[in-house]
């Protein structure tokens, strides 16, 4: 028997502050797993990984429980940004040459065409989650950021993106401020609500079938006559197959993927909704926006017409109000008259980092999957990711991301120490440049 003991972690952020939590669609109703039920797959975590893999393998006619430790979207599908951006932070060039010609080239296309399926999914399946397809800029911070993001466009452009460079009057014309010399628009990518994309998915997966329970932590996994059993408090969900989906969130379950990345928190601001004439000066092309230095700005305006901006926080589940002062004068130096305006809304989630700054996706015991690490790409990887898993599991193929075995972090034990001088030089580096 092979075991493995966790007791979930549901913590990272007060969200009575949180812009997504206060605008966001219902969630469907659900209930705690009580007894025992069986599927032909368990899924752990009701994320954008978890819902949308449990959404395909319903479609289909699989049966699926899904297990949520909080609620629909408790983790970083609930928090995050809302930019769906394709990609990863790998340029295209690099995966080939990591993977080789045909291998890289069919890794470019499945991510180069993630934000694609975000959107595809969300019209399919009439999800209420303000979505547009938009376009996203990053613009660069330093002349040597201008050059790498200058490649970058050119690398997706000759795969035929839909990619533009951009400077000068015309980036200062689309951003609606003069802070940045050079970027690159890319208009596959958009925005979203995320919480309401959540929701949206599981209630999807739920109309197709899916059975999602939440409040219901999985305390532990054995194996038992060619089954798993995921224990919680109050029942069991046995399956041949199970989905480990709750990537930074994961907690001790299954040790191996705690120690194959590192934890930081990613924290969010937002203001009121703004005056339409301050509004219409705020991005006015219409994209989302994050920058290139090491410790990110991203910013955007919601469908109301909220301004949100979010960066790198802390290592720990504590954010300090200085971190959020420093995004507000981070917007403000971009937007001088966000400096009077109020700012009712604060809250913060999870980002696992891997390694390599890649996904990973591993069978980590006979019949247990696992996909985590999206270093920032959340909404539109996660999304493929499990999309991707879904189609794996039911056509009984391997996956077309690429697998490997996950390796632990060396010196993982110091993560917390490691991490905070690693922040504190990223941060002066970003500061010199």
């Amino acid at each position: 028997m092979l075991l493995a003991i966790s007791a979930a972690n549901t913590s990272g952020s007060d969200l009575r502050h949180s812009l997504w939590h206060a605008t966001a669609a219902r969630a469907p109703a659900t209930a705690t797993l009580e007894g025992r039920a069986e599927a032909d797959v368990v899924i752990v975590g009701a994320g954008y990984t978890g819902l949308s893999c449990a959404l395909t393998l319903a479609e289909a006619g699989r049966a699926v429980i899904v297990l949520e430790a909080g609620e629909i979207g408790h983790g970083a599908s609930g928090r995050n940004g809302g930019q769906v951006i394709p990609g990863l932070k790998h340029d295209p060039d690099d995966l080939v040459a990591r993977l080789g010609r045909s291998r890289g080239e069919a890794l470019v296309r499945l991510v180069g065409e993630a934000a694609d399926r975000v959107f595809s999914m969300i019209a399919k399946h009439r999800i209420n989650c303000a979505a547009q397809q938009c376009g996203w800029i990053q613009p660069a911070h330093s002349a040597a950021a201008a050059e790498t993001i200058f490649a970058r466009a050119r690398q997706w452009s000759a795969r035929r993106a839909p990619v533009e460079l951009l400077a000068g009057d015309r980036l200062a014309l689309l951003l609606g401020t003069d802070v940045y010399t050079a970027g690159w628009l890319d208009r596959r990518a958009g925005a979203l609500q995320p919480l309401a994309y959540a929701r949206g998915l599981a209630r999807a997966a739920i109309a197709n079938g899916a059975r999602v329970h939440t409040a219901s932590a999985v305390l532990r996994i054995v194996s038992e006559k060619k089954q798993w059993i995921a224990a919680t408090a109050q029942g069991q969900a046995r399956a041949r197959q199970v989905v480990l989906a709750s990537d930074a969130y994961s907690g001790p379950l299954w040790p191996e993927l705690v120690t194959n990345q590192m934890v930081v928190t990613s924290v969010q601001t937002a203001t009121a909704p703004l005056p339409e004439a301050l509004r219409r000066t705020i991005l006015p092309g219409g994209t989302v926006a994050s920058d290139t230095r090491r410790l990110l700005c991203y910013f955007r305006l919601d469908a109301e017409g909220r301004f949100v901006i979010g960066g790198r926080g802390s290592v720990s589940d504590t954010v300090p109000d200085s971190v959020y002062a420093a995004l507000r004068r981070a917007a403000a130096r971009m937007y001088p008259p966000l400096a009077r305006v109020p700012w009712p809304y604060r809250w913060y989630g999870r980002v696992g980092l891997t390694r390599d700054w890649l996904p990973h996706l591993a069978e980590v015991a006979p019949g247990i999957w696992a996909a985590l690490g999206y270093c920032g790409r959340g909404v539109a990887m996660a999304t493929t990711m499990g999309l991707e898993l879904g189609e794996a599991l039911r056509d009984r193929r391997e996956p077309a991301y690429p697998v490997a075995a996950l390796k632990a972090i060396p010196l993982h034990s110091l993560r917390v120490p490691l991490l905070r001088a690693g922040i504190a030089y990223y941060r002066a580096l970003d500061a010199i440049s």
